[in-house]
């Protein structure tokens, strides 16, 4: 979901809403002392049928939340369990946000409105259910940026100030607080299998494979799969295609996630729910984001071995409706699947066109070894060397050569620099916020980014 949608008529469909007995709970969204509007996505509102709203009518359903029409009448805090840095944790669920709605774009895709900071829901344990405004801020500029370079992401729809002070330990607090709205084909994720298996609900997880199958539709898995018609291992097969593809898209990107728990892996295999996120400053393969994950687990170059290791979960899940040997079958194919698509990647932010695997791989290969050796990020790798430009580096003026470039120049790639969001930038964005109540600097950085985008153009394309 990156592509700038035409305007679209409101289309309400709430399909969840036969799952929801053992899929989720109504909840009741936090009053909060005030209502300021911060950000709305003026792309995507239009893509499914808001874009006519007011702001007063805005507030109403995205900061105090009422119903949209013909929508779920309550919000849904959804249930899920998993695996937590690898350990398995029965006690969570939405915490601090709920499914609010459901409905359709122009082309007939479901999507799904979900909250982050709209309080608490039975899951929140001893938490206070709200975000941080930096927190909100982060994930505009994160969504923004993942989107323009091409990576299938969840879209910041909605960001509303809303009056209080949180106290964070990993924040100066008090601090200003906020509630987003996310945009996203669905918040299904592998630890909801997960519970359904631990509590041995396995009619329910066959009725929720079907939701899946028929909300987030997919190709068939290959022909000699075995298996192949049975409804589990075709879901398995899905989400390893789109987990393999997400993983080459953030690899591509420079981006490290930071908390790839199962329960933050969606269905769809749309990017989601930023916390600790940051872009490569340099190429390096053990950059972590998150300074909790002390033994690099979800280190820039361990994130596609995280989001194998996810599938495998989803495996044991479904394992209740199928045999071992054909989800076995699907695990296997990841490999291939990512690599083939961090080539295509990896090509489409240089400009080139692809001759091959094996010298896509050679090409990629010399282009790492010139960042780690020129200490550049990949931000200004792509930037320098696109349409294979200013080749300096004697391995990879041998790996360019044959390649030729592929799509439009444009004014951004003679620009002294691309746009980025190391974490200095971050900070210094939020800054102005934070001291100066000043947003001057986030919107332009947020016109930069979608400049850029539009340089880039449409990504390799996804199948599913």
């Amino acid at each position: 979901m990156r592509a700038e949608s035409q305007a679209a008529r409101y289309i309400p469909d709430t399909p969840i809403a036969k799952l929801a007995q053992w899929l989720a709970v109504p909840v009741e969204p936090a009053r909060f002392p005030r209502a300021q509007l911060r950000w709305r996505n003026a792309r995507w509102d239009r893509a499914v049928g808001l874009g006519e709203l007011d702001e007063q009518q805005w507030l109403n359903h995205f900061a105090r939340f009422e119903p949209l029409e013909g929508n779920l009448p309550q919000p849904l805090a959804l249930k899920y369990h998993g695996h937590q840095f690898r350990v398995y944790n029965p006690d969570l669920g939405d915490g601090r946000g709920f499914l609010f709605a459901q409905l359709r774009d122009g082309a007939g895709r479901l999507l799904d409105l979900g909250t982050k900071g709209s309080g608490q829901t039975p899951y929140s344990r001893t938490a206070d259910g709200r975000l941080t405004l930096k927190g909100a801020v982060r994930e505009i500029l994160a969504t923004e940026m993942l989107e323009a370079l091409g990576v299938n992401t969840s879209k910041t729809f909605s960001v509303v100030e809303t009056g209080e002070e949180l106290f964070r330990q990993d924040e100066p607090s008090p601090t200003r607080s906020a509630v987003l709205v996310r945009l996203s084909h669905g918040h299904i994720r592998i630890g909801t299998f997960q519970r359904l298996a631990y509590h041995q609900l396995t009619a329910e997880m066959a009725a929720l494979v079907d939701y899946c199958l028929t909300q987030f539709p997919g190709p068939m898995p290959p022909e000699d799969a075995p298996g192949r018609e049975e409804p589990a291992v075709i879901l398995l097969h899905q989400v390893v295609e789109r987990l393999a593809r997400l993983a080459a898209q953030w690899m591509a990107a420079g981006f490290v996630h930071g908390v790839l728990n199962t329960d933050n892996m969606n269905i769809s295999g749309e990017s989601f729910d930023y916390g600790p996120w940051r872009w490569l400053p340099r190429w390096d393969a053990g950059f972590t984001a998150a300074y909790f994950d002390q033994q690099g687990l979800y280190a820039f170059g361990r994130q596609a071995e995280a989001l194998y290791w996810n599938c495998g979960q989803l495996a044991v899940a479904l394992r209740a409706l199928a045999e071992a040997p054909p989800l076995l079958a699907a695990l296997e194919r990841f490999g291939p699947l990512y690599q083939t698509a961090f080539a295509r990647q990896f090509l489409w932010r240089l400009g080139l066109e692809s001759r091959g695997f094996e010298a896509d791989a050679a090409l990629i290969a010399a282009s790492e070894r010139a960042m780690v050796d020129e200490g550049l990020s990949p931000d200004a790798f792509f930037h320098r060397h696109r349409f294979g430009r200013n080749a300096g580096h004697s391995a990879l003026t041998a790996a360019l050569q044959g390649y030729r470039a592929t799509g439009e120049d444009h004014a951004i790639w003679h620009a002294s620099s691309p746009p980025t969001l190391h974490i200095d930038e971050v900070e210094r964005l939020w800054s102005a916020i934070d001291e100066h109540d000043d947003w001057t600097t986030l919107n332009n950085k947020l016109l930069d980014i979608q400049y850029l985008g539009s340089a880039l153009g449409p990504p390799p394309e996804t199948c599913c």
